[in-house]
């Protein structure tokens, strides 16, 4: 396989990307071709799709060590799965699916063209192996198990802002940040109300405590 581009996104590091993509659709990512694959007839008739599915690479995990079970975060780091029933990104094979929405193409950049997605939960950077479009009548199942994944579809906190620090962001990025600090970052295994926890997005430095089901974000400073 070979790199067809790269995603520039918020993300400067793993801590705070939403576990699957779709959840904060406010977030916003451009994906770059590389140089050979840069060139309009390799989009030609992708506006013609609403959403794209992402093949990308786990780039800064370590290499599995060949363990067939894994501890998902949701289950508390603490109960073993089996890898081929998760989607944890230590898999013999780091590779990773995303589902995203196509917001536009751009045409007019110096690296064009590029796509223009949302809901995506890559690191910025991450190479990408391929890029198809989502087809609703084959890709879509409503009636599908989620299996033991269910609960996390409740699991979300009560997020508030101290400090005046609301007023450091955008009405854009205060949104995206509310929603993604409402997923959780947390593992599941902590909950420590005395912690003050930190992650990095948009080119902040954002921290935060979690008491209950409340997140409480107590500064907002330049990363």
């Amino acid at each position: 396989m070979e790199t067809v581009a790269r995603i520039r996104s918020d993300f400067s590091e793993k801590f705070g990307i939403p576990r699957q993509s779709g959840l904060v659709p406010e977030i916003r990512s451009r994906i770059v071709f590389e140089p050979k694959f840069r060139h309009p007839d390799a989009v030609r008739g992708i506006e013609g799709f609403s959403h794209l599915w992402l093949l990308w690479l786990f780039s800064e995990n370590q290499p599995s060590d060949g363990r067939l079970t894994v501890r998902p975060p949701r289950l508390g780091g603490n109960e073993r799965r089996g890898v081929f029933a998760t989607r944890s990104p230590f898999r013999p094979n780091g590779i990773g699916l995303s589902c995203v929405k196509l917001e536009s193409v751009d045409y007019d950049s110096p690296d064009s063209p590029a796509l223009i997605v949302s809901g995506a939960d890559l690191l910025d950077g991450s190479p990408i192996v391929d890029i198809k479009p989502y087809l609703p009548f084959t890709d879509s199942h409503p009636d599908a198990l989620f299996g033991f994944a269910e609960g996390a579809l409740s699991h979300r906190l009560s997020v508030t802002f101290e400090n005046g620090c609301a007023e450091v962001l955008n009405d854009e990025t205060k949104k995206a940040v509310a929603n993604l600090l409402s997923l959780d970052p947390r593992p599941s295994y902590q909950d420590d109300e005395m912690r003050i926890y930190g992650m990095k997005y948009a080119g902040y430095e954002i921290k935060f405590t979690v008491s209950g089901q409340t997140l409480t974000v107590i500064s907002v400073t330049p990363a």
